[in-house]
């Protein structure tokens, strides 16, 4: 059974910087696609970054380009989201997703992936 948990979520400053972390349960994470996505309060999910199984190949949400970094270490069957230059419009549950077919295809779709954490709160003060 493959196990996703988010940590590292916290309350920040503006323009301040977090990173998240998701440690991955299961022999096959080094197969994985990884994504992030988050979601705010009565908002939909948003995507946020996905990374190819190998972190070749990478792609972001819009709004994150530039701010937003996502790594893997496959040894630690960890993947990471580093963000800069937080703004309040951060704010949100940041949850971590795998995808058993390791590309990053329609990546922004919830529905493309099979397992996910259950999430971990950013919240960025003014």
């Amino acid at each position: 059974q493959v196990q996703l948990l988010e940590s590292g979520g916290g309350l920040v400053q503006a323009g301040g910087s977090l990173r998240l972390s998701c440690a991955v349960s299961g022999r096959t994470f080094s197969t994985y696609a990884m994504g992030w996505f988050r979601q705010a309060p009565g908002k939909e999910r948003e995507f946020v970054v996905a990374s190819t199984w190998n972190g070749v190949n990478t792609i972001y949400g819009d709004s994150m380009k530039g701010r937003f970094t996502i790594s893997r270490d496959n040894a630690k069957s960890t993947v990471y989201l580093h963000m800069d230059s937080l703004k309040p419009e951060d704010t949100a549950v940041y949850y971590c997703a795998a995808d058993r077919l390791g590309n990053i295809g329609l990546a922004d779709r919830p529905s493309r992936y099979d397992y996910w954490g259950r999430g971990t709160r950013v919240t960025v003060s003014s």
